[in-house]
């Protein structure tokens, strides 16, 4: 066990659970952020040694500033929650399909960030790494890729979502550069998780979650601003 802390939100399950249990093993104490306490509190026991419970629901503003109130310091955030709704594209989707995702995917991620800041500017080496999806880069939706067939225009109001998240992080990394925090996206691939329907088809959510752990301990010299896929290469805007 070492003195450095990390909270990962909606991490009671899939990639986020595996974030957790990397992060635990490497001797950080880990917030394991979910919405139900329940839940919550079985995968800190799965997770074992260094995970703590935190109730966290990022669409609760007030419940975000009370699980704000129990961290006095944090070395890594990792904004991890996030939901998709439907695979439909803009036109078969309504203005209540893209409220309700953007309200986990983009507006709880600046909620969760700025009540946790006072706490990430106490370490000495502040880390924020945002999940986002390779679904999200409009180059590759536009122009062949390594990942998916460009093209489909499908799930827009989660990947839009996820494009915005993507932007959120341009801005918190030039923001807080001089400070000494890395802030970076991560495209996690398609993983075996219950995110989207045929994800059962994905593969390895641990395998993801590498990618997520590298981008937690980066070193001083490490990048900032950047997207990266899980397996460290780049993934264009």
């Amino acid at each position: 066990m070492n003195d450095r802390t990390a909270l990962v939100t909606g991490a009671n399950k899939g990639i986020g659970k595996h974030i957790a249990r990397l992060l635990a093993a490497e001797g950080l104490t880990v917030y394991v952020g979910a919405r139900d306490a329940g839940r919550g509190q079985r995968a800190v026991e799965e997770i074992g040694a260094g995970a703590r419970p935190l109730v966290l629901d990022v669409t609760d503003p007030d419940g975000i500033a009370r699980a704000a109130a129990q961290v006095d310091r944090l070395d890594v955030l990792v904004n991890n929650a996030g939901i998709s709704l439907s695979a439909a594209p803009p036109a078969e989707s309504d203005a209540e399909e893209f409220r309700r995702t953007y309200e986990t995917n983009v507006f709880g991620v600046v909620e969760v960030t700025n009540a946790f800041l006072p706490a990430l500017r106490r370490s000495p080496h502040p880390r924020i790494v945002n999940v986002s999806s390779g679904t999200a880069s409009l180059a590759w939706s536009t122009n062949p890729n390594p990942q998916f067939t460009p093209g489909s225009g499908g799930a827009a109001a989660y990947r839009s979502s996820k494009a915005a998240l993507n932007a959120l992080t341009v801005f918190y990394a030039q923001t807080l550069a001089e400070e000494g925090f890395k802030v970076n996206a991560l495209a996690p691939g398609l993983r075996a998780t219950d995110l989207t329907p045929g994800a059962a088809a994905g593969g390895d959510p641990a395998e993801a979650a590498r990618g997520a752990l590298r981008l937690a301990l980066l070193p001083d010299d490490g990048p900032t601003g950047g997207f990266f896929s899980w397996d460290a290469t780049p993934v264009p805007w």
